[in-house]
């Protein structure tokens, strides 16, 4: 099994699980209704492109992280440049402040700390310090 994202997943095969928390943390702000407005009219084979989208990015992240090359190398910043426009172009208009507090969720919520770490263990902190030295 390929390892989601559970940004993916949380909108599409698992919406049910997710959704009330979604809901809660998120329902009364500007990007939850443009993303709700956005995805509520997507595929499945949408929904696997901002995946493959997605995945591309944290290879990206992975690449810099594995090479030594440091969260404010050219390299990971182009990564960090090219998460926020795959959240923009498939879900809402990400801001660089946006990102930065979704860095804070990948390193303090365990579902996306897991996403991560299983690809390469401290991944999850090298992408926080990457969007955070932007």
């Amino acid at each position: 099994m390929v390892n989601q994202s559970p940004k993916i997943i949380a909108v599409s095969e698992f919406k049910d699980e997710y959704e009330d928390e979604v809901i809660q943390r998120w329902g009364d702000s500007p990007a939850y209704a443009q993303s709700k407005e956005r995805t509520s009219k997507y595929s499945h084979k949408d929904f696997q492109a901002a995946k493959v989208d997605q995945e591309a990015v944290t290879e990206k992240f992975a690449y810099a992280f594995g090479n030594s090359l440091g969260a404010s190398s050219k390299q990971a910043q182009q990564a960090v440049v090219e998460h926020r426009a795959a959240i923009s172009k498939w879900f809402y208009e990400c801001s660089v402040q946006m990102q930065k507090n979704l860095a804070l969720i990948y390193v303090q919520d365990s579902r996306f700390k897991k996403y991560y770490d299983d690809r390469v263990r401290g991944l999850a902190q090298f992408v926080h310090d990457a969007i955070m030295a932007q």
